[in-house]
């Protein structure tokens, strides 16, 4: 077992090795784990080794989120607009929940890159092929935003519940009071632990519900022949 690691670590380095690697470290530690030496650790080579491939961090961070994008399902051939346009972009969810730091790196990024570049021309060629003017794709596409990724930047940001249910029903009990409308929605349904949208929604279901919204309303605007010029 010694000698198969010790034959991987010496086996030649390439830019898609060192990727790679990186995307692993980011996925076992997290992103702020990640730095040249820590990689170069990770692939038992010096860290000057690395810029044979990679220039400097930023470079890599580049590298990882194409690695990621390259993981999102290609469109369905043939299919509905809708139905491949939601096809790519819960594959796009699926991809970054198997990589939680993605999100906030390819929002990072100055520049995207040409396989970040390729993926939006994608979703855009979607609408156009499915008979939308450049005109509302364009207001589609900001309307989409990070969706587009398969996240959303959500109103409320979850906290965690005190343990002790009396003292749940205490700050609840508060929130009522000072927040009433917050809180009747707040405490509409049984909140489940680890939702970014709040205890105990779906995040899934939450998320799949408002690209269904979406594309619906974009689906109407679209048979109405709406223009941003003539928007009654």
């Amino acid at each position: 077992m010694v000698q198969q690691v010790d034959g991987a670590r010496r086996a030649p380095l390439n830019r898609d090795r060192v990727l790679r690697a990186a995307v692993a470290l980011a996925d076992n530690a997290g992103i702020e784990s990640l730095s040249m030496r820590n990689l170069a650790q990770e692939l038992g080579v010096v860290p000057m080794a690395l810029y044979k491939h990679v220039a400097n961090k930023e470079q890599l961070l580049d590298g990882m989120v194409d690695v990621v994008v390259g993981e999102i399902d290609p469109p369905v051939p043939g299919a509905d607009w809708k139905v491949a346009i939601r096809q790519r972009i819960l594959s796009a969810r699926k991809v970054l929940l198997q990589h939680p730091w993605a999100s906030r790196v390819i929002e990072s990024r100055p520049q995207p890159t040409p396989v970040v570049l390729d993926y939006l021309n994608s979703i855009i060629g979607m609408f156009r092929a499915g008979g939308f003017s450049v005109d509302l794709t364009h207001h589609v596409m900001h309307v989409l935003g990070s969706r587009v990724w398969g996240f959303t930047q959500e109103l409320f940001p979850a906290s965690p519940l005190p343990a002790d249910p009396e003292k749940q029903e205490a700050m609840f009990r508060e929130m009522a009071g000072r927040y009433p409308h917050i809180a009747e929605i707040a405490m509409a349904a049984a909140h489940d632990e680890g939702s970014v949208v709040g205890h105990g929604c779906d995040d899934q279901f939450e998320f799949e519900f408002a690209v269904d919204l979406l594309l619906d309303g974009f689906e109407r605007l679209h048979r109405q022949g709406w223009t941003s010029t003539n928007r009654s």
